[in-house]
């Protein structure tokens, strides 16, 4: 609560400084947004690049390049979502984006699961494919700053709606 003076108004003093404390959160959220989107946009970029080489691996229904151009949209999509809207939701899309091209990269790297339904065998048992290794340390940042974006993340006014509902139970 900002110290009052005797007319009951805050001192421009006490206001810059709560200003000052909300304006730090705000900082600490772009940069997580930013992060986030910026692993996700570096992800994106190598799957694109990747796709056209990977187009002749794969089923009479899905190729390998098809599914490396979809994990490129859906990674800019993500990204996108949590600059422009960075509500809970926006953060749980982008940890589950990265988080499944995370695993899908360690698990096709390690096991050979062959051919899934109409997913084609994308095993590789190597790191020196270009861009592989770079996209999945991207990954991996995008799951550790989506998970710290949505751990922190403040939806406006929460604070007073948790006041209410605290004062609604002593009332009551």
């Amino acid at each position: 609560m900002p110290d009052r003076d005797w007319t009951g108004q805050a001192g421009a003093a006490t206001v810059a400084q709560h200003r000052a404390a909300l304006a730090r959160p705000a900082v600490g959220s772009w940069a997580l947004r930013v992060a986030t989107a910026a692993a996700l946009g570096v992800d994106a970029v190598v799957h694109w690049q990747n796709s056209s080489a990977y187009d002749a691996v794969g089923t009479t229904t899905i190729t390998q390049g098809m599914l490396f151009r979809a994990e490129a949209t859906v990674a800019v999509v993500a990204g996108l979502l949590v600059l422009v809207r960075p509500r809970p939701s926006s953060w749980v899309a982008a940890l589950l984006v990265a988080a499944s091209a995370l695993v899908a990269v360690l698990l096709y790297r390690y096991v050979d699961l062959g051919t899934l339904g109409p997913l084609p065998d994308m095993y590789e048992n190597t790191w020196q494919v270009p861009g592989k290794p770079l996209s999945a340390y991207a990954e991996a940042a995008a799951v550790v700053f989506a998970t710290l974006g949505l751990l922190t993340h403040r939806t406006p006014g929460w604070n007073r709606r948790f006041q209410w509902a605290a004062t609604a139970r002593k009332r009551g």
